[in-house]
């Protein structure tokens, strides 16, 4: 395997640049942050970006934790990736990383400042000090379950353009719900509330009677009791509510829905 390491400060773009430079080196993997990222897709690990702490972020993105790290090699030896580029803030983190996970010792160790303007990599740092965004390689639907509660906003690149064909990069933007910006949390009442409201504007519901909520870590689940109108279709409105409920609070609090449990309590 070939391994390739990319170095540069906290909130210098290294994520950003990431994709593009796979490209260039011919790599087909990646390891930032903690997460194994494959052909575009990240396939195995957790993000340091999803950690409450400093400190347990840059155990993550160290492969500290035996389990986390065992999880990782396994993926690699399954995959077999060919090359393989290595994300960390110097070169002392990196080496750090391929002797934590049995790599080969890097053939190329690229500087940040090597493929960046200044212009770039001061845009990047304000996007990251001052507005808290994180962008981490992979596309946003893929992190909906493990960054549940976390905005994670799609980020969409025209590599460069041939003729009538366009090479367009996935990437997403994660604000960390503890970040530069301070933490946030998302009240049961607010989802209870939403939950209400759009209940409401399902054709066929009655009245809602009751929400619960069960709130993991990969998730949360939405109970939901009702009364609907005599003469509709039960089946039909309760699934046109578990799809209401489960796009306006995945919507507006940032939560991975797991499920929408849906209890008709009776007709009206």
């Amino acid at each position: 395997m070939k391994v390739f390491g990319l170095i540069g400060k906290s909130g210098s773009g290294k994520s950003y640049q990431a994709i593009n430079l796979c490209r260039r080196l011919g790599a087909e993997s990646i390891l930032d942050d903690g997460l194994f990222i494959m052909r575009n897709s990240a396939v195995a690990g957790k993000s340091a970006k999803r950690q409450d702490t400093k400190i347990r972020a840059i155990k993550t993105a160290l492969f500290s934790e035996d389990e986390h790290r065992n999880a990782v090699v396994q993926k690699i030896k399954e995959l077999e990736p060919a090359s393989m580029l290595v994300i960390g803030t110097s070169e002392k983190m990196v080496e750090r990383i391929v002797a934590r996970l049995g790599l080969p010792e890097p053939e190329e160790l690229i500087d940040i400042e090597s493929i960046t303007t200044a212009k770039e990599r001061n845009i990047a740092e304000k996007q990251r000090h001052e507005l808290g965004k994180h962008v981490i390689p992979v596309p946003s639907f893929q992190l909906k379950k493990d960054f549940s509660g976390y905005f994670v906003h799609p980020l969409r690149i025209i590599l460069d353009i041939r003729g009538r064909r366009a090479r367009i990069s996935d990437r997403s933007v994660v604000r960390p719900a503890f970040s530069y910006q301070g933490k946030y949390t998302i009240s049961a009442r607010a989802v209870y509330d939403i939950a209400i409201i759009s209940g409401g504007t399902v054709e066929g519901v009655e009245s809602v009677q009751r929400v619960n909520t069960d709130n993991g870590e990969s998730g949360i689940t939405v109970n939901i009791s009702v009364n609907l109108r005599y003469g509709v279709k039960v089946f039909s409105v309760a699934e046109a509510l578990q799809k209401r409920v489960a796009e306006q609070v995945g919507k507006m609090t940032a939560y991975n829905v797991r499920a929408v449990n849906v209890d008709v309590k009776g007709l009206r």
